[in-house]
């Protein structure tokens, strides 16, 4: 289905209370997803609510990222995340990281933000650069085997800062099947994912490059896999060599 529903709603204003409640229940029993153009300013702004709306109801929505089409729900719904989980026919052993709307966000999310954490934040983020850090003991939240660690990062695409902005902290992982290659157009996701999801957000077509990931929660930094920002750029920010994980 596309667009924000209203020739619905405006079919069952028009329709007797007996027949709407009928028609209500069958629009529920279905769950059919939407896809929103977010290139269409009313589009957007009624994909971005109805998005907001799925994922404090648990639901799961296709956003798009400055790397690839992300799958996504509140990172703090343990039934949310396994839902995402199972969407992706993926096991509790890959944990899915965490996309936050601003800097700030981080300060609440892990143990301590150190300064070479703070410089690598100034430097790439909003962009390609995950990076992987131990989460507060206090957060009530369950993102798989984590291990006591956090994969955050801040994405630079308009639509998914503003839905971070409006929601708080979400868990995204590649909008893709286990073992098939990640979506970058909201069609390649809704092939692979169907009525799983809720909402989906039309952004275009979206980068190939994955995040660059980077293990500091060790006292010497290891960048776990390289993609959008380079092990070199990361060296140059933090003064030091950096080891690549072969």
């Amino acid at each position: 289905m596309i667009g924000d529903g209203s020739c619905l709603l405006d079919h069952m204003l028009s329709t007797p209370l007996r027949i709407q409640a009928r028609s209500w229940a069958v629009v529920v029993l279905r769950s059919v997803s939407t896809v929103y153009d977010c290139a269409l300013p009313e589009s957007r702004i009624a994909g971005l609510t109805a998005a907001a709306g799925a994922v404090r109801a648990g639901q799961l929505v296709v956003l798009p990222t400055d790397t690839v089409y992300g799958l996504g729900c509140d990172a703090f719904s343990a039934t949310a995340v396994q839902g995402l989980l199972a969407a992706k026919g993926r096991g509790r052993a890959m944990p899915v990281p965490v996309l936050v709307g601003s800097w700030s966000t981080v300060d609440g999310l892990v143990l301590g933000v150190q300064a070479r954490v703070r410089a690598l934040i100034e430097a790439f983020w909003p962009g390609g650069l995950s990076i992987v850090l131990p989460h507060a003991p206090s957060l009530s939240w369950d993102l798989g085997d984590t291990r006591g660690t956090v994969s955050l990062r801040m994405p630079l695409h308009p639509v998914a800062l503003e839905l971070l902005r409006e929601v708080g902290p979400m868990a995204v992982s590649s909008a893709n099947r286990s073992g098939q290659p990640p979506a970058t157009t909201v069609e390649q996701a809704r092939e692979q994912l169907a009525e799983r999801v809720s909402v989906y957000l039309d952004g275009g077509t979206a980068g190939e490059i994955a995040s660059t990931i980077i293990d500091l929660t060790a006292d010497e930094p290891v960048v776990l896999r390289e993609g959008a920002v380079t092990a070199t750029q990361i060296a140059e920010v933090l003064g030091q060599t950096i080891q690549v994980a072969r």
